[in-house]
């Protein structure tokens, strides 16, 4: 995936001990085996590893402020790395990136959650509504590659996130001929003409609402009336 060239290109050594690359590969390989918290990895994950040995480190590489610091350094670059995988991935592997599965999900926070501002109350998927809350718009095509995401605060309601992340989606890829699939609740009347009309046109695969449903089913009842 060349990914060691991607990051060795952006996350620059400077005076610290531990260089950032080193860091996020530990993080890297706690995901991929033995998936946990960068405090759990902080507290129990790294003295239980051979991680030590094969990266040449030691305790300082799991400092808990360490890790965190190294997740804020790699969010500056999300946009990119989005962008390199996409183009690593359709090499690979001639993958089509015409059809998108658009989805928001939910994840609830317990406690005060005072230092996180898109922390809100809103429609709890969780059955939380005690909670406060944080929404995720995700991106991804029919082979389940995410072709972006993003996290809005918690009270966000779904119809309001389409016009923002197909906006999204072309200025980091641009413009084509893309066909979009999603839960009848998250385009509005509005948004789907713009969609219709737009160069070129986007298609799109989406629920009937209820309310049209209910009106459709009234139709066609008086037209078998009618018929018999």
């Amino acid at each position: 995936m060349q990914l060691d060239q991607f990051w060795n290109q952006r996350l620059v050594p400077g005076r610290e001990a531990v260089p950032w690359s080193q860091v996020l590969q530990l993080l890297v390989v706690n995901r991929l085996i033995d998936l946990g918290s960068e405090f759990r990895l902080h507290r129990h994950g790294f003295d239980q590893t051979a991680m030590a040995d094969l990266l040449g480190v030691d305790f300082a590489v799991v400092s808990k402020d360490r890790l965190y610091r190294c997740l804020d350094r790699l969010l500056a670059h999300k946009q990119d790395l989005f962008v390199f995988l996409r183009e690593r991935w359709q090499d690979l592997f001639q993958v089509r990136f015409d059809v998108m599965l658009y989805d928001l999900t939910s994840t609830y926070l317990e406690g005060e959650a005072e230092r996180i501002p898109r922390a809100k109350r809103g429609y709890s998927r969780d059955g939380r509504p005690d909670c406060l809350q944080l929404v995720i718009a995700l991106d991804v095509i029919t082979d389940g590659f995410p072709l972006a995401y993003e996290v809005v605060d918690g009270n966000t309601l779904d119809k309001t996130t389409l016009k923002g992340f197909w906006a999204k989606i072309e200025s980091m890829y641009g413009k084509a001929e893309r066909g979009w699939v999603m839960d009848r609740g998250i385009p509005t009347e509005a948004v789907l003409p713009e969609m219709r009309e737009a160069d070129p046109p986007v298609r799109h695969l989406v629920g009937t609402s209820r309310a049209k449903m209910r009106k459709m089913e009234q139709e066609w009842l008086c037209l078998g009336s009618a018929l018999s």
